[in-house]
């Protein structure tokens, strides 16, 4: 047996011996095992059952179907499902909801046309303005280059060009 002063200092032999009653050590059933290894005894986390809209109309055909005494209760065992599950699916199909149940595509739903005729309109938008704003740049530029050209180019009369130069 081992010394109970060395189960409280030495950590790797208190994980490795459980405790019972008598104020030893004992795992919990839900916790992990040290090397993260799930524990064997217990189950995954139980998933919710989902069935198809035309699984559930076979089985109540089945079900109708059924005319000796003990075939439902025979069938529901084979298929592993409850009497309230029969009641449940008779009155979706009585309202029609087994209709809605059919299998739909999953993700976003696409744009409606009058969406996707928009976010056309707005990039044709955006572009002719980007388009706009670089003429008027291009527009812009030929003024000023066409100013320094005419400076550059205009005859000088004779006071101007006395003025500019610089007297001695």
């Amino acid at each position: 047996m081992l010394d109970s002063s060395k189960l409280a200092t030495d950590p790797e032999v208190a994980r490795r011996v459980p405790q019972g009653a008598g104020g030893e050590r004992r795992e919990s059933a839900g916790a992990p095992s040290p090397r993260g290894v799930p524990d064997p005894e217990l189950a995954e986390r139980p998933r919710r059952r989902r069935f198809t809209a035309e699984y559930k109309l076979g089985v109540l055909r089945e079900a109708e179907a059924c005319t000796r005494k003990g075939e439902i209760g025979a069938m529901l065992r084979r298929e592993g499902l409850y009497t309230s599950h029969l009641t449940a699916w008779r009155k979706q199909r009585d309202a029609g909801a087994l209709v809605g149940l059919a299998p739909r595509k999953r993700g976003p739903r696409p744009a409606s046309p009058e969406q996707v005729e928009n976010e056309r309109l707005r990039r044709r938008a955006e572009r002719a303005e980007a388009e706009l704003e670089t003429a008027r740049r291009v527009i812009e530029v030929q003024g000023n280059v066409s100013a320094l050209l005419e400076d550059l180019l205009a005859p000088k009369s004779a006071t101007e060009t006395d003025a500019a130069a610089p007297r001695r």
